[in-house]
């Protein structure tokens, strides 16, 4: 297990210099509460953007976007939630749910992945 989260935060740091190549703007690592994780929290253009980040060796077993299941998103979802109470952020603030899909060396970047659940 404890090398199955090196290989994730690896690929979650990855991910964060692709997106930061793309001008978003970290805010959070690893965000967790009692109701899961959300890999990492940022800013692009003003939105506030909850980020799944998965990995795949090969395309053997699917894009890795399609593993964030709707069970999985609405537990983003309800974290996202937790996290924009915890840090006083309006619901009218704009937000969004992106998911960064690693295959291989290549990093995709699905914006606006799956709605507010």
């Amino acid at each position: 297990m404890d090398n199955r989260r090196k290989i994730g935060t690896a690929y979650e740091e990855r991910a964060a210099e692709h997106l930061r190549d793309l001008g978003y703007r970290i805010l959070e690592r690893n965000f967790r509460c009692r109701l899961g994780e959300i890999d990492l929290i940022a800013e692009e253009a003003g939105v506030l953007v909850f980020l799944e980040v998965k990995y795949r060796k090969s395309s053997q077993f699917g894009n890795p976007a399609e593993a964030v299941t709707p069970a999985k998103q609405k537990t983003i979802c309800r974290v996202a939630d937790f996290y924009r109470m915890s840090r006083g952020i309006s619901e009218s603030r704009s937000c969004r749910f992106d998911v960064a899909a690693i295959m291989g060396e290549k990093v995709q970047v699905y914006k606006d992945a799956f709605p507010y659940r």
